[in-house]
């Protein structure tokens, strides 16, 4: 059970069965915050760069209390992929009350798009947030921490935002916000796109960006290019980082059954010893990284599952192992999955076995438009400072934003997340802890890369 308070108002307890409470809660003022970003700005028949500039200053600053009040109980009411129907419901209930031309619900299953069209003439551009959580039981201190529970796999979880993607979505719900109230000088029209399921749909499901994609998230307006961010735990609140280029790796999830022949553990002569294979193996793929991939080419395979056996004196007939690849190269990409098959071929039939290998390509890599890296670099370097603004190596970590990237023009950026002085634990773990400040300097710089994008297009 999970209460929300909020002053002024009664305390709701939360179930399942009536986590549609919060919404109610969450959308409380809605109305009034649509009505303050009408009455922001006053239409200008010429904004340069230096009244849109000001206007972001001034609807940062008036709208940041209550976007960051939302981040708190998205942070704290978190939703598994493709499962998203509270949140969902919060950001289409957000946008309407902006006063947004378009909102679409259950794109994706759970995603929102919402269409923003500026008065003035100029380009579409899209802003992604992805919206979805993770089974993992949050140990924070933080006073709005989640202690949801569901079921996922068959198994009783925690449920975290311990990606930080309540960061994300309030991110571009005030930047919905700023953006809504300066919208008679906006040379432009922004389409926001609310994502599901980034971190993977439940299996046997769809979801995710290739979803949205195929849906036609990119179609009808049909923006040039696309702008989106991740929380990142190693750099302090007030930092950005981009990797203009490559970003983020390809992502691919194996699955192995290693078979043999079962035995009493005495009698180990009589088996062809699954486990023995899984030991092998496990080593053996290694050598793909460290044998045949070129030494300077990025590349990781790792084992993160291993099962197997039911009692101690008996091995078993099967063992299960399932693991991750990341790479860069499309050729590298084929180069693991062959090399593996070739290995498990080997072991299991010197250890009188076989084996099965299913190898799903889940996400592409991250590759930012390098001209569009160059373009923006001064905008973030103005926002928070040249200080402020790092050029990051590629990660071996996995987006799915690729899927956007390789239709238009995308550029993805890392949003410092710890407060200066305090420590949070790495992404997907149960300590990870974002600072809300962090969601205030995110809807300035994303703003300003919107209209900063959509001036230099204007000229």
């Amino acid at each position: 059970m999970n209460p929300i308070h909020e002053a002024g108002r009664q305390v709701v307890t939360m179930s399942r069965r009536g986590r549609h409470l919060w919404l109610r809660t969450a959308l409380g003022g809605l109305a009034s915050l649509g009505a303050v970003a009408s009455g922001i700005a006053q239409p200008a028949p010429d904004a340069g760069p230096a009244r849109l500039s000001a206007q972001i200053e001034a609807g940062v600053d008036r709208f940041a209390p209550q976007i960051v009040e939302l981040r708190r109980r998205i942070h704290a009411n978190p939703e598994l992929g493709n499962r998203e129907f509270e949140t969902a419901k919060l950001v289409a209930e957000h946008l309407r009350a902006l006063g947004f031309d378009e909102v679409r619900t259950s794109v994706a299953h759970t995603g929102v798009v919402g269409v923003l069209h500026g008065g003035q003439p100029g380009p579409v551009v899209a802003v992604r947030a992805d919206m979805d959580a993770l089974p993992v039981e949050e140990r924070t201190d933080l006073p709005f921490k989640s202690t949801v529970r569901t079921t996922y796999l068959a198994q009783e979880v925690g449920v975290m935002h311990a990606c930080g993607h309540d960061i994300h979505t309030a991110v571009e719900l005030g930047v919905a916000a700023v953006l809504a109230s300066l919208r008679e000088d906006l040379p432009g029209t922004v389409k926001f796109i609310f994502q599901p399921a980034e971190e993977g749909p439940p299996p046997g499901e769809e979801g995710g960006a290739e979803l949205m994609v195929a849906e036609g998230v990119l179609r009808d307006p049909a923006p040039e290019v696309i702008f989106g961010l991740h929380a990142n735990p190693d750099l302090e609140t007030g930092r950005v980082g981009y990797a203009p280029g490559p970003a983020l790796a390809a992502v691919d999830h194996f699955y192995i059954t290693i078979a043999g022949t079962q035995s009493h553990g005495a009698w180990p002569h009589e088996s062809a010893d699954p486990v023995v294979m899984a030991a092998q193996a496990i080593q053996a793929l290694q050598t793909i990284r460290s044998r045949n991939m070129p030494p300077l080419e990025p590349g990781v395979v790792s084992v993160g599952i291993v099962r197997g056996g039911e009692r101690f004196n008996i091995i078993p007939e099967h063992v299960h192992l399932e693991g991750t690849v990341r790479t860069y190269d499309p050729g590298v990409r084929d180069l693991v999955e062959r090399r593996m098959r070739e290995i498990l071929d080997g072991i299991t039939r010197a250890g009188g076995g076989s084996f099965e290998l299913v190898y799903d390509r889940v996400t592409p890599a991250t590759i930012n438009d390098t001209a569009l890296s160059e373009r923006m670099a001064p905008t973030l370097e103005q926002v928070v400072g040249g200080a402020n603004v790092l050029v990051t190596p590629p990660t071996m970590g996995g987006e799915d934003f690729a899927y956007y990237a390789n239709e238009i023009p995308g550029f993805f950026y890392w949003l410092g997340t710890t407060e200066a002085g305090k420590g949070s634990g790495g992404l997907h773990t149960p300590t990870y802890r974002g600072d809300d400040e962090a969601v205030v300097v995110g809807m300035r710089v994303m703003a300003s890369l919107i209209t900063d994008y959509l001036l230099s297009a204007k000229e």
